[in-house]
């Protein structure tokens, strides 16, 4: 059942996506900017950790996760930390996720030609 919740869960976030792209003139970067702004949002209000635990990876691993993830980090490094929390929270819990992607993009540009088209 954890599968099946994490895939209808993942699967409405990526339609909710797809519908922006389709019906809107939303740019992805903008579609991407307002998914991770309303992760924080969502994280910092309390909704989006019981849906988390509900759906698991459906709710973590699509870029609303991050902003979910950094906004709770924010929240603990607040309460350790104190004001300066503000500014090191969110990098500290999403420290991991933004070097995976750097390497990984760093070994993916290696790999490939770029060309102009």
């Amino acid at each position: 059942m954890d599968y099946l919740n994490a895939f209808w869960v993942g699967g409405l976030i990526c339609v909710i996506g797809q519908i922006l792209i389709d019906k809107t003139k939303l740019t992805p970067a903008r579609i991407l900017t307002s998914f991770v702004v309303a992760g924080v949002i969502l994280g910092a209000v309390g909704l989006y950790e019981p849906l988390a635990e509900f759906a698991g990876a459906g709710a973590s691993v699509p870029i609303s996760g991050f902003g979910y993830l950094m906004s709770d980090g924010v929240k603990e490094a607040l309460k350790t930390d104190g004001a300066i929390g503000i500014l090191t929270g969110g990098l500290t819990s999403a420290a991991a996720g933004i070097a995976a992607a750097v390497v990984f993009g760093l070994i993916a540009a290696l790999c490939s030609r770029p060309g102009d088209k």
